[in-house]
């Protein structure tokens, strides 16, 4: 992939061609079952995001024992799924999808909205929590702590589809998509695999394990969405708009949008997390939970 890269640089002019990179949206093909890097990015994410999360539950103070965790990790995996599917449809295509609704369920064909499937990880854990009798915030912390994985894999395999390009660029590494006409564009996705992914989890990580922010309910999942909604909402000045939604009246795109609500709720959890601190209870391992 190096070298394709850098004969790229210097066979394209200008610019960076996607289609000299050599890669392949399927990364596994076995007679009629396809296995795409885009379907391969969210398992891993759910399962590397697992781990993640009961390495945290070893931790002093958790919210929720090993045995609430499997629980936690269907919950969430069907939020992310209804809720970023259905998000998808509801902000960027309702026409399209509501003239064909069959179109809904094929999620193989791409189409998934992370503020859509954010507010269905939330609800899963809502429902979750109020079934076991856990405090939802502190559930959330920990939760947020463990979504980077998932972004920063799918961010990349938006790259590998050659989809969510970026606006024309003259910069060194502008790049030429396939569907993007004879034109540079940015490498949005990649932007958002470094700001979504690896800067926040950066930052989540040192707060959990440098700083006493679990033990302040609100802290680090309103960490999590103030920084992704700021990540978002600067990349969406780079980033190609969705088709028909190029000139929202407002003058914002819907990324940024959806994205100003993530902003001002983050900022909140984050400055008010402090008065929430007498709410920690730690769950016991070896007994139901308590009430939080």
């Amino acid at each position: 992939m190096i070298d394709a890269l850098l004969t790229s640089l210097t066979t394209a002019g200008d610019a960076i061609r996607w289609t000299d990179l050599g890669l392949d949206p399927v990364a596994l093909k076995l007679g009629w079952f396809e296995l795409r890097w885009y379907s391969l990015g969210y398992l891993t994410g759910i399962i590397l995001g697992w781990w993640y999360l009961l390495r945290l539950l070893r931790e002093p103070g958790a919210p929720m024992a090993r045995r609430h965790a499997d629980d936690m990790v269907f919950y969430a995996t069907l939020g992310v799924i209804l809720g970023g599917r259905l998000g998808y449809v509801l902000f960027y295509r309702p026409a399209d999808y509501f003239a064909n609704p069959i179109e809904i369920v094929r999620l193989w064909d791409g189409g998934m909205s992370f503020h859509g499937g954010m507010i269905g990880v939330t609800l899963g854990i809502l429902y979750m929590a109020w079934r076991q009798k856990l405090d939802w915030l502190r559930v959330h912390d920990y939760v947020a702590c463990c979504t980077p994985f998932g972004l920063f894999l799918v961010r990349l395999a938006n790259f590998v589809n050659a989809e969510l390009w970026g606006r024309p660029t003259d910069l060194p590494w502008g790049m030429v998509f396939p569907n993007g006409g004879e034109v540079a564009r940015h490498p949005s996705q990649l932007y958002e695999a470094g700001l979504e992914g690896i800067l926040l989890f950066a930052i989540l990580w040192f707060m959990f394990w440098k700083t006493r922010a679990r033990y302040q309910p609100g802290k680090l999942v309103g960490t999590f969405i103030l920084v992704y909604g700021i990540s978002r909402f600067l990349v969406e000045l780079v980033r190609q708009p969705d088709q028909g939604l190029e000139h929202l009246s407002w003058g914002l795109s819907m990324g940024q949008t959806l994205s100003l609500p993530m902003i001002l709720g983050g900022l909140y959890l984050v400055a008010t997390a402090k008065k929430r601190a007498d709410r920690v209870r730690p769950v016991p391992a070896d007994e139901p939970a308590a009430s939080a």
